[in-house]
C-alpha cells in the first residue's frame, strides 16, 4: 500500500510554527515513506475564515518548499459529499434533528447521551443533526501516543454532524475527505487526539477503513500556553524558510543542519527521520529552540 499523508489547516490564520510543525512531520512522514502528501483546505466555517488565509497559508507551504503531490483539496467545494454521509446515517438511524441550542445546553449543564433531543421541535429555526452514540468503547493504537481508549457517550456524548445554521461539523467531513483521499495516516497535533475516536466512531458506522494516527506533541508558548491563532501565534517568516524548517526540525528532534537550503535541508532530513525520540511527549515549548 501506499503512504499517503495530508496536512489540513483551517484559513483562519497565517501559518504559524505550531501549524508548521504538523506540515513538516507529515511531509517528512510520506517522503521517507516514498509515499505521497496532500493538502486539503478546511474552510467549511466561513464565519471564523480570516480573508487571505487560504492563498497566504499555501504561499507559505510553497516558500517552504512543502510541495503537494496533487491539486489543493477545499472542503467547501465538498458538501454534497456531506450529505450523502449523513443520509447515510440518519437511513441507518444513527442520526436524529436536534433544536436544543449550544447556549440552552450550557445553561442547563446538560450533555446529550440519549440519542434523542430534549426539546420539542420548533418551527422558528432548522434543527441541528446529532449522531446518536451508542455506549461503546473506543480503543485505538497511536503512532507516538500508544494506547487509547475513549468512552465517546460518556466522554462528549450525542455530537453534531450538521449544524442549525447549515454548516458541516469538522468531526463528519474529516472522517468523509480521509478516505475519499486514500488517507493511510493522519499526522497532526495532540490537541485533536480527543477528536478521534468520535472519527473512528463515524468511520466504523459509515462501514469506512481507519487509517493510523500519530499525533504530535502540543506546541505550547513560554508560559505554556497551546501556540495557536487564536492566541496570537506569529506568521511563519515565509522570507526566511531556512531558519523555520531549522526551528521546526529541532523541535522534531531531528539533527539537521541549519547552513543549508531548504531544498536540501528537507532531503537529508526526509532520509534520516525518525520521531522516535518524541514518543509518550505531548507537549513541546517553543522557548527550547529559542
Amino acid at each position: 500500500m501506499v503512504y499517503r499523508g495530508r496536512f489540513a489547516p483551517s484559513p483562519t490564520g497565517e501559518l504559524h510554527a505550531g501549524s508548521l510543525l504538523a506540515a513538516l512531520a507529515s511531509w517528512l512522514r510520506a517522503r521517507h515513506a516514498e509515499g505521497q502528501w496532500l493538502v486539503r483546505v478546511e474552510d467549511i466555517d466561513p464565519p471564523r475564515e480570516v480573508p487571505g488565509s487560504k492563498r497566504s497559508i499555501l504561499a507559505a507551504l510553497e516558500s517552504l518548499e512543502l510541495y503537494a503531490d496533487e491539486p489543493v483539496l477545499f472542503q467547501s467545494r465538498r458538501v454534497d459529499a456531506y450529505a450523502e454521509a449523513l443520509r447515510r446515517l440518519q437511513a441507518d438511524g444513527h442520526a436524529f434533528p436536534c433544536w436544543c441550542s449550544r447556549a440552552e445546553l450550557e445553561a442547563a449543564g446538560i450533555v446529550h447521551r440519549d440519542g434523542r433531543c430534549i426539546s420539542p421541535p420548533r418551527d422558528d429555526r432548522q434543527p441541528a443533526w446529532r449522531l446518536r452514540v451508542p455506549d461503546a468503547e473506543i480503543t485505538f493504537e497511536d503512532v507516538l501516543q500508544g494506547p487509547q481508549n475513549q468512552n465517546v457517550r460518556d466522554a462528549v456524548g450525542d455530537f453534531v454532524l450538521k449544524r442549525a445554521d447549515g454548516l458541516w461539523s469538522y468531526q463528519l467531513a474529516c472522517v468523509v475527505d480521509d478516505i475519499f483521499q486514500d488517507i493511510t495516516e493522519v499526522v497532526r497535533s495532540c490537541d485533536l487526539l480527543d477528536s478521534t475516536p468520535r472519527q473512528i466512531l463515524l468511520q466504523c458506522l459509515l462501514g469506512l477503513p481507519t487509517p493510523a494516527y500519530l499525533h504530535l506533541p502540543l506546541l505550547v508558548d513560554a508560559e505554556g500556553r497551546k501556540l495557536s491563532k487564536s492566541t496570537g501565534a506569529p506568521a511563519v517568516p515565509a522570507h526566511d524558510p531556512q531558519t523555520a524548517l531549522a526551528q521546526a526540525l529541532r523541535l522534531l528532534d531531528q539533527d539537521v543542519p541549519d547552513a543549508l537550503d531548504a531544498g536540501t535541508m528537507l532531503q537529508i532530513a526526509a532520509r534520516r527521520f525518525d520521531l522516535s525520540p518524541l514518543r509518550g511527549v505531548t507537549a513541546l515549548s517553543v522557548r527550547d529552540v529559542c
